[in-house]
């Protein structure tokens, strides 16, 4: 990466610099809330093709999608209150972020296939490269990197 105006952007090829795509959405925790944050991170990834040209398959798709839709449902589900989505896309990787007011990290289970349910964040450490979560002033958030290039990380 270039530091450039203070912050990180991608090298081109070009003498002009992209900076990584950011988009952030907030959700009330009304019905349709989790189907509305998929499509946001469809529509996105549309744009981070547009812009940073990045070259991927139909499986970084649904991974990304899957990513967002398991920590959205997190949120959904163990917050008292609205959330907060926010991407961050690059021609390398997308940073999917979820914020929510509820101090608890969540809680990564051992592999068990006789288990029904509480899967999501062993899906989402499955699809992930990297998962942070961390707790900040008004609650959560829970921080998880895809990559848009390779195979998925095998764990």
């Amino acid at each position: 990466m270039i530091d450039h105006l203070g912050g990180a952007v991608t090298p081109t090829g070009s003498d002009v610099p992209v900076e990584p795509l950011r988009r952030t959405t907030h959700f009330t925790g009304a019905p349709g809330c989790i189907a509305e944050a998929r499509t946001f991170a469809e529509s996105f990834l549309e744009q981070l093709r547009k812009e940073c040209c990045p070259a991927t398959d139909e499986r970084v798709d649904g991974e990304l999608v899957l990513v967002v839709s398991e920590l959205v449902t997190n949120a959904d589900r163990h917050s008292h209150g609205p959330y907060i989505l926010a991407l961050e896309g690059t021609a390398t990787s997308v940073t999917v972020s979820v914020y929510d007011s509820s101090a608890a990290l969540p809680l990564r289970y051992p592999r068990d296939p006789e288990r029904i349910g509480r899967h999501g964040l062993e899906i989402v450490y499955a699809l992930a490269t990297e998962v942070t979560a961390r707790r900040v002033p008004v609650g959560k958030y829970v921080r998880a990197v895809v990559s848009l290039v390779g195979e998925p990380p095998s764990r």
